[in-house]
């Protein structure tokens, strides 16, 4: 049997973590078998060596080994590519194609990005795990396929089937074995080996002397959080061996190649549509406005029916706690002084000269409230306007905004001529 430093060799793999050490371990263990595995980690981990090292080491090391990056094909085609399509079966198809798992037949498949795999095709891909069955595209044979499937994600998985965009039982099928390779940060001590590894590579490559780092450069290297990983570093690498004549790398030297934007390992949160939620929130303080000057309006319409009724001097006595919440009051010894005489300046008058005070009453409220309603469309109008502006006429986003349905929105707008 292997063993992992034989592996490590064998692969050019550098680093002595013991996290590295024990996925390696677990993919020589799981090499002999059938059984389906699911390689997790971040971008630039190295995922990619697993699926060889586990196809190495079984017994179909001699047929066919496919690896497949499911993010890069489209999704209209991604069906055919895997499975294959018969002639006529779409727009293009001009003759019978066979897919990656006809061709690997009695090999291995690496799916890498499985996360990104459509609905649809997951569903394809579990019934080949469950029976080894599938139908090519626009046929309705059912053939079969003897294929070892090793698959690979970046992504929480399960947070994806929360998300409804992967399937829980395919994820079942594919982890029957899950192995997760660490990011470059967690293994420190191996850092500067791979630095120095990629230096003696880019050095070999471009006819030039290594690269040596000083020790501000080394912990720089340590302390850095290096999001893209070990693919990262040797971009890094790359640069600094180009780049500089000068083959004594120092802190300062190296501070220059690192992205300045490495400060935290949280993730930064960014506030979107600023515009729109300052927009809400001037919106929110105007409707609470007009809802005060509503309840006031109200108030001074029940405090000048009573006037028209019973005459000031009565008022005063009868509803104090109106007056004062209307008129306010400097101390409260002041008084509120009244004509005795209500005025109806305002009024609108009946030409029936023997009119009762009833009707006028409500010939004087119907005035307030009509100013009332006049205020509060004013106050719609300008609002739609200024939606409407904002998101440059494009009614379905104005309507959204304003928190309306843009039927309604619709119908604002022309029975105000907008």
């Amino acid at each position: 049997m292997e063993t992992v430093q034989n592996i490590k060799q064998r692969f050019e793999i550098i680093g002595n973590d013991p996290k590295l050490n024990r996925a390696i371990e677990k993919a020589i263990q799981v090499a002999p078998t059938d059984i389906s595995v699911l390689v997790t980690g971040e971008s630039g981990v190295g995922k990619e060596n697993i699926p060889r090292i586990i196809h190495s080491l079984s017994h179909r090391k001699h047929g066919k080994y496919i690896a497949v990056n499911c993010g890069a094909i489209p999704e209209g085609t991604i069906d055919s590519e895997l499975f294959g399509h018969e002639k006529g079966a779409f727009t293009g198809a001009t003759s019978t194609r066979e897919g990656y798992f006809e061709v690997a037949n009695g090999g291995t498949i690496f799916l890498d990005e499985v996360g990104e795999l459509p609905l649809t095709t997951q569903v394809r891909l579990l019934r080949i795990l469950e029976n080894g069955e599938f139908l090519k595209v626009g046929s309705s044979q059912v053939q079969k396929t003897d294929v070892r499937i090793v698959a690979a994600t970046n992504v929480n998985l399960f947070s994806a089937i929360e998300k409804g965009k992967f399937r829980e039982d395919l994820y079942y099928r594919l982890s029957t074995v899950d192995i997760t390779l660490p990011p470059l940060r967690d293994r420190k001590d191996d850092i500067h080996l791979l630095f120095r590894k990629f230096a003696a590579d880019f050095a070999h490559k471009y006819k030039m002397p290594p690269l040596k780092l000083d020790d501000n450069a080394v912990q720089l290297l340590q302390k850095y959080r290096w999001s893209g990983n070990i693919r990262q570093l040797r971009n890094v690498a790359e640069q600094i061996s180009v780049l500089e004549t000068n083959r004594d790398i120092s802190g300062a030297t190296l501070q220059s190649y690192l992205p300045p934007t490495e400060g935290s390992n949280l993730p930064s949160v960014i506030k979107s549509n600023k515009s729109e939620s300052d927009f809400s929130t001037e919106r929110d303080i105007l409707y609470k406005v007009l809802f005060d000057m509503k309840s006031d309006l109200n108030d001074l319409k029940k405090l000048t029916l009573e006037l028209m009724k019973s005459g000031a001097a009565k008022t005063q006595d009868i509803n104090p706690n109106l007056i004062q919440k209307i008129y306010g009051s400097k101390n409260e010894d002041s008084e509120i002084e009244f004509e005795e005489q209500p005025v109806t300046a305002v009024m609108t008058p009946n030409h029936n000269e023997n009119y009762n005070n009833t009707e006028d009453n409500y010939l004087f409220a119907e005035t307030i409230e009509e100013e009332e309603v006049l205020r509060l469309e004013q106050k719609e109008i300008e609002m739609i306007k200024k939606s409407l502006e904002k998101n440059k006429g494009k009614r379905k986003a104005a309507a959204d905004e304003l928190g309306i349905s843009e039927r309604t929105l619709y119908r604002k707008i022309k029975q105000f001529d907008l």
